[in-house]
């Protein structure tokens, strides 16, 4: 199996190679310090698979990937990455990752994915499929919500002010009203939605455009 790895600290690229180098059958053809560099050596050397890093300076590592995946159907990329999170999972196979392990994977499992991957499967670390399936829960449930339209307007201003970050104290000094009239509206908006926690709250007005960023 030929392996081309691509992250950006050589230190990572060397202890990779390292663990590697004692695999059967394995060989590391190329190292790239980044995404646009990976691409490069990926069209040049033809590997098996690309061990990439999600988070490299330059080209967007997910757009290598993209590329290596439509360019390049005979290798496949199998992600090693530090980040868990749903979302930078979520980018990477729908850029046509193969497979996603995190960097404190072991040995053992590192071999496993990289057979699976190499053989024309997939493979998702245990911990990553984990968050994947409850940010899947989340959203189904945030789908089962009532809508914005179920607020009062002014159940919506205070949603927004506290989405945004504002404690209940700066909401009220914003709406000139009480700090325990803000509270009872965050009461009653979260009985109206069924939301129990902040993270909850702010999810919901992301999901709705009532702001626009995460705080």
């Amino acid at each position: 199996m030929r392996v081309l790895l691509a992250d950006d600290h050589s230190l990572v690229r060397t202890g990779l190679r390292l663990v590697l180098e004692t695999l059967p059958d394995v060989v590391v053809v190329g190292e790239a310090p980044d995404a646009a560099e990976a691409l490069r050596q990926a069209a040049d050397l033809r590997p098996d698979v690309v061990l990439m890093d999600l988070v490299m300076p330059g080209m967007n590592p997910i757009d290598a990937i993209r590329d290596i995946s439509e360019r390049m159907p005979h290798t496949r990329v199998l992600v090693v990455s530090m980040h868990a999170e749903d979302a930078y999972v979520g980018k990477a196979l729908s850029a046509g990752a193969a497979g996603y392990v995190l960097k404190g994977a072991d040995t053992a499992e590192l071999a496993h994915a990289l057979t699976v991957v190499a053989g024309g499967g997939t493979y998702i670390s245990p911990a990553v499929a984990r968050a994947v399936v409850d940010a899947l829960r989340a959203g189904e449930a945030d789908a089962r919500r009532p809508p914005l339209d179920s607020l009062t307007a002014r159940q919506r201003e205070v949603l927004k002010l506290v989405a945004e970050g504002l404690s209940s104290r700066q909401v009220a000094a914003r709406l000139g009203v009480s700090a325990k009239t803000v509270e009872a509206h965050r009461s009653a908006i979260m009985d109206r939605l069924g939301i129990r926690e902040m993270a909850g709250l702010v999810r919901f007005a992301v999901a709705t455009g009532l702001v626009r960023d995460h705080p």
